[in-house]
């Protein structure tokens, strides 16, 4: 198997084209490769059974303090400034990829310099531009001005600066923009972000749904029956992404990375292995964290791999700058383990424990700090939840009923609360 340094353009090799798609609000029970019952999704179904899917891939409960994990490799209660807001002091996984030669391109949702009103929350504090993000390119949806992500879209390019595209979809649009970028650096390395506006609600109909040309966005729909189309949806914009790499002859040289940035929207419930599971959103038990991670590299992961080990949003960029052979020269304090020796079968470090500093400033959610296993997690009150019997949180577990084995498992998490700042 090749290892990161066999990637160093130190040896005038050319690294992997490095594909990284974050659905947004996006659980893992909605998957049918991690036994959802409830949602069609070949494209993903198949990129899971032709590389390796993480089984424990874990996010914050929302989404901009997931994307600044993910960002910067960096937990929040170092560099969290306030909800749609990315400080623009930090250096971001754009940096490293371009650092490291990478030709970079983001489409999709953005939200991370701020509105007025998320400006204020965080003490007049601006966020960060994408092409202060270390992106040479971009269409983006919400970098100053919100408008519609979907139907008749108001997007933002570099080239051409704010539109509205008539009658357009949003996604579509950054899907086309994607596959161009791809096709004009296929013989270049390229690192292409697509954190997607699906499919995070207002619920609505997609170009596949019967009516959706007479559908008025003006309407403000939000209908959760629109749900199943969008899901539908978001895996073919998948499909083509994938296509487009698979016509340009370049798959055996692009890896691509399948994630989503929180747990499902609050108002859907789903189907997992015969039980009904309710998107918890906001929150932090296992239906607000726990999401999918699906790993491809045609040629270097095998194929069908179920991985058990734990990944929190930390580990992207160290991942990132290991495939590219640039990690060492990364300056950045890093809280991340890089999992990219995992996918190509060498020896790894991985992790006994995920870390999580939850206080987004942002609607009704309190602070909250916890770490955790595959198993245990413990807040940092001290409540103790056996998370794969109870999922939902609602039995906390007593010292007094802990066998020896446990009251050490919970010292071992008590060890890491103790050593991350609380400030």
């Amino acid at each position: 198997m090749n290892t990161a340094e066999n990637y160093s353009y130190n040896d005038k090799v050319q690294p992997p084209n490095i594909i990284l798609i974050m659905a947004d609000d996006l659980g893992y029970e909605t998957l049918k490769s991690y036994g959802g019952e409830s949602y069609n999704t070949p494209n993903l179904d198949k990129l899971s059974a032709t590389g390796m899917q993480f089984q424990n891939c874990y996010s914050t409960p929302l989404c901009t303090t997931s994307r600044v994990q993910l960002m910067t490799g960096k937990y929040n209660f170092r560099n969290y400034i306030g909800f749609g807001l990315l400080d623009p002091n930090e250096r971001t996984i754009g940096h490293a990829m371009k650092e490291a030669g990478y030709q970079t391109c983001i489409a999709g949702k953005w939200q991370l310099y701020g509105n007025e009103h998320q400006q204020e929350l965080a003490g007049g504090r601006v966020g960060t531009l994408p092409q202060d993000a270390g992106f040479d390119t971009y269409r983006l949806w919400q970098v100053q001005d919100r408008g519609w992500r979907y139907k008749s879209p108001t997007v933002e390019t570099f080239q051409r600066g704010l539109e509205t595209i008539e009658d357009g979809y949003g996604p579509d649009s950054f899907v086309e923009f994607i596959e161009t970028f791809i096709k004009e650096n296929k013989d270049n390395p390229f690192f292409v972000y697509y954190p997607m506006c699906l499919v995070h609600d207002p619920f609505v109909p997609t170009p596949n749904t019967p009516g959706y040309q007479t559908f008025d966005p003006d309407l403000k729909v939000n209908d959760t029956t629109y749900f199943d189309d969008m899901m539908s949806y978001m895996d073919h914009q998948i499909g083509r992404i994938v296509k487009k790499v698979d016509d340009l002859g370049i798959r055996n040289n692009t890896i691509i990375l399948f994630i989503g940035d929180n747990g499902t929207d609050r108002k859907v419930a789903s189907r997992w292995k015969g039980q009904r599971v309710q998107g918890r959103k906001g929150y932090t038990v296992e239906a607000g964290t726990h999401v999918p991670f699906i790993a491809n590299w045609q040629g270097t992961i095998l194929a069908g791999q179920k991985n058990e080990n734990l990944v929190d949003f930390t580990d992207f960029l160290p991942s990132l700058l290991d495939i590219a052979g640039t990690k060492d020269s990364w300056e950045e304090t890093m809280d991340g383990v890089s999992f990219y020796p995992q996918l190509t079968g060498d020896p790894a470090e991985t992790r006994d424990w995920i870390f999580c500093h939850y206080h987004p400033n942002w609607g009704k959610f309190s602070k909250k700090r916890y770490v955790q296993n595959t198993e245990w997690k413990l807040y940092e009150q001290g409540i103790f939840y056996n998370v794969k019997s109870d999922p939902n949180e609602l039995n906390p577990v007593p010292g007094s009923q802990l066998t020896i084995e446990q009251l050490h498992i919970k010292e071992n998490l008590q060890q890491v609360l103790n050593m991350m700042s609380n400030e």
